[in-house]
């Protein structure tokens, strides 16, 4: 039962997290993803959708290699930071604008996600 008990804790704090992270993350950006994405942009979709997974692998690896959730909460934490991190320097360095997503730019999407993802396993294995 303690198992259990553990498991839906867990499962709830990673759930908050990924809420969380969600609407920092939409936060910090300077378009509206959620909008965008309703309206069938793939770039938002690939951006956001890889930041989430990218943050996603930190949590399950946080969750494998903490002893507690508080050990492990504070870890997300560290996580999210991160990744906003990296969209901050990514977006910078390769000088992604609003209107690149804005405008449905696949390709720039596609690489936003895909440095989120990288990021995140790269995170992720740093917790151990």
């Amino acid at each position: 039962m303690l198992a259990f008990a553990n498991y839906l804790i867990y499962l709830l704090v990673a759930g908050i997290l990924l809420v969380f992270f969600f609407v920092v993350y939409t936060r910090v950006t300077p378009f509206d993803e959620v909008l965008l994405i309703r309206q069938g942009n793939c770039a938002a979709a690939l951006s956001l959708g890889g930041a989430m997974l990218g943050f996603s692998l930190t949590v399950a690896s946080c969750i494998l290699h903490t002893n507690n959730v508080m050990q492990f909460a504070a870890w997300a934490v560290a996580a999210l930071l991160v990744q906003l991190l990296a969209y901050i320097v990514t977006t910078k360095l390769m000088r992604i604008s609003r209107e690149h997503i804005e405008a449905g730019n696949i390709a720039f999407g596609g690489m936003l996600g895909a440095i989120s993802l990288s990021v995140g396993a790269i995170n992720a294995a740093c917790i151990s």
